[in-house]
Formats: C-alpha cells, structure tokens, sequence
C-alpha cells in the first residue's frame, strides 16, 4: 500500500505512467474508442469499470502536464454534420484546473488525425466511459 496515490491507479498503470518520459503521450478513451487496435503498438490498460473523469482525475494527480506547449492536452473533435453534445470536456476542463491549476490547454483534433497521433502514444487506458468523444490525449511534462 502507499500514501496519497488514488486507490483507482493499478500497479501496472502506475508503472506505465512513472515509465513515461517528457513529451511521451497517453490516452484516455471512451468505451466506444478502438483502443487494442489503435494501442496495438503501445501499453493497453483495460479499466473498462470506471469512467473517463475518475481517471483523468486520479491521473492528473501523479502525472506532470508539458509546460513547454500550449496546448498539451487533445480532445477528439465531433465530426461535422455529426449533432452530439460534449458536456464531459467542461467536466476535462475543471478537473485539469482543479489538479494541475491550468486553464486553456486542450485542443481539438479531427477524429482520423485523433486516431493517428493516438497510433504513437506510449499508452492506451481503455475506460467504459459512455460519452461520445469522450478521448482525451494527455502530454508529459516535468518535474
């Protein structure tokens, strides 16, 4: 057991994160993302029982955001002519704030370029969260 690290974060996903090294990227997915194809080259953590804002949460506690880019943080942008709301990014923007003090870094990035730049991630947490465009993409700073 250690102190002050969220129950939520495994072993192996505490491993994956502390492996990680600056600019290294890893991706938080909903459950409709195609995260054991995508993460095919990359460490796929299954947590299909929690939700992607528990996740980000209890990630964002350990884990550095780059401050040497603007925007280290990447949402999948809804694709045009497709009519879904995106509550859960307010939801991304007020636990970045709440964890890291940042506002105003996450982009959008169009869902086939999404998936690419996921392609290079050095992991994958595959999440059964429900929300549509619910992937978030997170940049590892320093210490």
């Amino acid at each position: 057991m250690l102190i002050g690290v969220p129950k939520i974060l495994s072993p192996e996903l505490l491993k994956v994160l502390c492996e990680m090294g600056h600019s290294d990227r890893i991706v938080i997915a909903d459950g409709n993302f195609p995260a054991e194809s995508v993460g095919k080259n990359a460490k796929v953590i299954r947590m299909d029982g929690h939700n992607a804002c528990d996740v980000l949460e209890a990630v964002l506690k350990v884990f550095p955001l780059d401050t040497f880019v603007e925007k280290p943080v990447s949402l999948m942008q809804v694709t045009p002519g497709d009519d879904v709301e995106t509550p859960i990014w307010n939801e991304y923007e007020r636990i970045i704030k709440e964890e890291q003090g940042r506002e105003n870094v996450m982009c959008e990035i169009e869902r086939f370029a999404f998936y690419e730049e996921a392609r290079k991630a050095y992991a994958v947490i595959a999440t059964g969260e429900s929300a549509l465009y619910a992937n978030i993409m997170l940049q590892k700073g320093v210490i």
